[in-house]
This record gives C-alpha cells, structure tokens and sequence, in this order.
C-alpha cells in the first residue's frame, strides 16, 4: 500500500467513523510500511516479537552479521551460540531455526502465500512453530499488502484504539476486532494509523 492509496482509504474511513475523523484531521495520513516478502521478512518478524523497534532492528543486524548472505540454508549453518551471542533467546532460535528447516527441508513455499487468501495465508503461517495470528496478521499487512487486515492482539493498537474512542482502559481483542469491523475493506490502514496516532495521540 503507497501513500496514494492510504491517503484514499482514510478519507473513506474517516467517512464512516467520526473519532478517527477527527484524529486524522489533526495527524494528517500515516506513513507506507513496506517490507519484501520472504525468509528475511518472517525472520524479521521472530526476531521482533516482545522487542522494542531498536532493538529487533540491531539484533536482526548481528544475525545478517553471522552469514555470507540471508538465507534459510545459511541460517541453519550459524550454530545456536552465535546467534545466542547475536541477541536471540533460545526460544527465538528454536523458532528460526524451526523456520529455516520448514524452508530449506521440508517444502514450506513462502512465494505461495501471496496466491493464498488471507484467512488460508494466515492458516499456512501459523502452522509453523512460533507463529501466532498476530505473526501471520503483520506478515500479509506489510509483505503481501493485504488492505483488510486488523492485528487484533498488537497492544499499541488496543492502546491507541482505547484512546481514539474514548474507553476507560486499552481495548480488548474482541474489542478492537468489533470496534474496527465498519473500516473494512481498509482494515490494515486504519491499523497504520493507530500506530501513528499511538505515537501522536494525547496520554
């Protein structure tokens, strides 16, 4: 999704609900989040979880560090202290390695997805160790650019959804999922921008 098409969808979304209405006259439209689709993104994606922006991104850069180049094959060759050394918790390289072994060994066929629906994409993915719906949720929005796709259980989401409409506490999953369902078919970009309302909205 360009910012063409973002900057549409939030006209069309702040159409339907008033509170964004009003935060998006005062933010203005979120920016692209564009990642290439692969190994490297759901790599990525692993290595992010519960991790603050800065620090997945340097860890990711001492893993990259570890291999002539970024790929599955590669990654199964870097032994578990190194990547330990790297950043990774023993369960993060559990994952990877998980990953890595579903690619190179056993089949696994990331180009695939983009084929798939988001429901069957979002199966496929969390088949894997490590993978949760949020996990496969942020992988379609940013890699494959699936518009309708709202990651229910991201807790700046539910923070800044609270927020935007006014609720006493951050919003629950169930919540957030009802609370979002009249932004479809522009799910994913009304989720861009909570997280840029997140960052912009009063506390």
């Amino acid at each position: 999704m360009d910012s063409a098409v973002i900057s549409r969808a939030m006209v069309e979304l702040a159409a339907r609900d008033p509170d964004l209405a009003t935060a998006f006259e005062r933010l203005g439209p979120p920016s692209p989040r564009l990642r290439p689709a692969g190994f490297e993104a759901l790599l990525s994606t692993i290595i992010s979880q519960q991790l603050s922006t800065e620090s997945a991104r340097a860890i990711k850069q001492r893993v990259v560090n570890l291999m002539p180049q970024l790929s599955a094959a590669r990654l199964l060759e870097v032994d578990d202290d190194s990547l330990r050394a790297a950043g990774l918790s023993y369960r993060k390289i559990e994952y990877a390695k998980g990953l890595a072994t579903a690619i190179a060994k056993q089949g696994f066929d990331i180009d695939r997805l983009a084929e798939l629906s988001d429901d069957d994409a979002i199966a496929a993915i969390t088949q894997l160790r490590g993978f949760g719906r949020w996990s496969a949720e942020i992988y379609l929005m940013f890699s494959l650019g699936r518009q309708d796709i709202f990651p229910a259980d991201d807790l700046a989401l539910q923070v800044a959804l609270g927020r935007l409409k006014g609720l006493a506490r951050r919003a629950t999953t169930r919540q957030a999922r009802e609370l979002t369902l009249h932004w479809g078919p522009w799910r994913s970009v009304g989720a861009l921008f909570l997280w840029h309302y997140y960052r912009g909205a009063p506390q």
